[in-house]
């Protein structure tokens, strides 16, 4: 499958990324001075990037056009990262055999269609961060998760149909909506805060070395066995007490008593739910992945996809 990207930035790329992973061949289309996040964050740019293809498009321009309108004649499906409408008006044609995924901030069709955002927008007006804003998010959640993840599913199941119908589809994704989409079941009678800070058995909790200890002991059989290693047996029955502040302080008060490593041994072969707060470099050798390959030169591939539309040199 051929994927053209016409986004830059984090979530379309992030998307392309994860189709690339499942078998896509990727064509990452920049403008001429490239994609914005090369320069101004170069390390991530490479991280989401890395075996795509780098094809340089003016769009403006009558050469730039003809081809971007090759590579989407080749496509079996095409990302859009501009806001809506704005590639029709560039005259980019995307076949009707092929799935076309719009990235979008809001959707369409409402009133905030036009509005410009970044992630931090989009989960503000979408409820996300009502439980702990001020504090920022550690990651991005809707340009990863209500945009990226969501528009490799959506691209990835309108393919199998295109298999079943051969006609493509036309697919808006609005990274606001889908972040509320994480946060809508709290509408219909989840306790307030459950698992955003307000239950001392869902929590994290600092060590006596100054790192800290996730536990996320929810069900009471994993609740009652933490209470126990950490030689906190009384407050097994105050779980689901209405003073979670009383009972987080003595969790955290035995915690506070040993440091992570000794922690972590101690409930290595224990039913708890708990587990630490690793950082992303002690995390990665255990949990992360290989790139796809190195991330391209900005326009590395630009004449050999001339070459083989048959366009020659500009």
């Amino acid at each position: 499958m051929l994927v053209v990207d016409f986004t830059w930035y984090l979530p379309g790329p992030f998307a392309s990324r994860e189709l690339l992973r499942l078998g896509a061949r990727v064509v990452h289309v920049e403008p001429p001075g490239g994609d914005p996040m090369r320069p101004t964050a170069p390390a991530w740019h490479d991280a989401v990037n890395a075996g795509k293809e780098s094809v340089v498009c003016d769009l403006k321009t009558e050469e730039g056009l003809a081809l971007a309108n090759g590579l989407c004649a080749r496509a079996d499906a095409v990302l859009d990262g501009f806001r809506p409408g704005v590639l029709d008006r560039l005259g980019v044609v995307v076949p009707e055999t092929a799935v076309l995924c719009a990235v979008t901030g809001f959707g369409t069709g409402n009133r905030h269609e036009l509005r410009a955002g970044h992630d931090v927008n989009y989960l503000g007006w979408a409820g996300v961060l009502a439980d702990t804003a001020p504090a920022m998010p550690p990651t991005q959640i809707a340009d990863l998760a209500a945009g990226g993840l969501s528009a490799a599913l959506e691209v990835t199941a309108a393919l199998l149909e295109r298999e079943r119908t051969g006609r493509g589809a036309h697919i808006v994704v609005s990274m606001t909506h889908g972040s509320h989409r994480l946060v809508a079941h709290r509408l219909h009678g989840l306790p307030e805060r459950l698992l955003t800070g307000g239950s001392a058995c869902y929590g994290i909790y600092p060590t006596a070395d100054g790192r800290w200890l996730t536990v996320g002991a929810l069900e009471p059989k994993f609740w009652q066995r933490l209470c126990e290693v950490v030689g906190r047996a009384d407050l097994v029955e105050r779980q689901f007490d209405t003073d979670q502040e009383t009972v987080a302080a003595g969790l955290a008060e035995a915690i506070e008593t040993r440091p992570l490593d000794e922690w972590l041994e101690l409930m290595d072969g224990e039913d708890v739910c708990a587990g630490p707060v690793r950082t992303i470099e002690e995390a990665a050798p255990e949990f992360g992945f290989e790139p796809a390959g190195p991330p391209p030169e900005l326009g590395e591939h630009t004449d050999a996809w001339r070459a083989e539309l048959g366009l020659g040199q500009p």
